[in-house]
């Protein structure tokens, strides 16, 4: 699986500045997002199911990737992949139910749980929140670059950052080990959200190009 994890903006209807989901989706994809993922706590399963299946056709078109949060029924319903958490259907389970070639991704934020998501198929990590963040209710208390590269330690799957990343905060994440970084309000809530992305993907980008010669992992990867 070739999995680019540059720029993963995760898509959620309340943190959009008023402004209707779908039009966010396309501008962060021209932004050049990599990964979308759409994360709705609220609705309701036809109202996730008819979300997902538009932004299933919106990403395959750009070239990305998308990704249901929790819901792997509802990813297989309209071909996408999903995130899981440590209270979700296991990995294994979700890994039967979608198949092979599906991507999963799991929040891990110790070097245990991400040791036992890659033993149960998982394809990427997620980890953090590495810096404070409103964004997420159930972020806990930052683990900081610290806890990011002790994450990475641990596995050999490419690692996403997450949580409170912004501009200025991207490239340690990287120069860390992480293959790409997570964003929610730092795109979806900017005014320009097409400009924020790409201004985040260009961090990203020069971070990796500063580590060319070093072990630091290629947003791209072959899993």
């Amino acid at each position: 699986m070739d999995l680019d994890l540059t720029l993963y903006v995760v898509l959620d209807p309340r943190l959009t500045a008023g402004r209707a989901l779908m039009d966010v989706a396309r501008a962060a994809l021209q932004g050049g997002a990599a990964v979308l993922q759409l994360r709705d706590k609220e609705a309701s399963p036809r109202e996730l199911v008819a979300a997902a299946d538009v932004l299933a056709a919106l990403t395959r078109a750009a070239g990305a990737r998308f990704v249901v949060n929790d819901h792997v029924d509802i990813a297989a319903a309209v071909g996408a992949g999903v995130h899981l958490g440590p209270d979700d259907l296991a990995v294994s389970a979700a890994r039967t139910r979608l198949g092979p070639e599906a991507t999963i991704g799991f929040s891990a934020g110790t070097s245990v749980e991400a040791r036992d998501a890659e033993r149960a198929g998982a394809d990427y990590l997620g980890t953090g929140a590495v810096y404070s963040t409103s964004s997420k209710a159930d972020a806990g208390a930052p683990i900081g670059i610290d806890g990011l590269e002790s994450v990475l330690r641990a596995t050999t799957l490419p690692v996403v950052a997450i949580g409170g990343i912004a501009p200025g905060r991207a490239a340690s994440c990287i120069v860390a080990g992480a293959a790409g970084v997570a964003v929610i309000t730092a795109v979806t809530l900017a005014a320009d959200v097409a400009g924020a992305a790409r201004a985040l993907r260009d961090e990203v980008e020069a971070a990796r190009s500063g580590q060319r010669g070093h072990a630091a992992p290629p947003g791209r990867q072959r899993i």
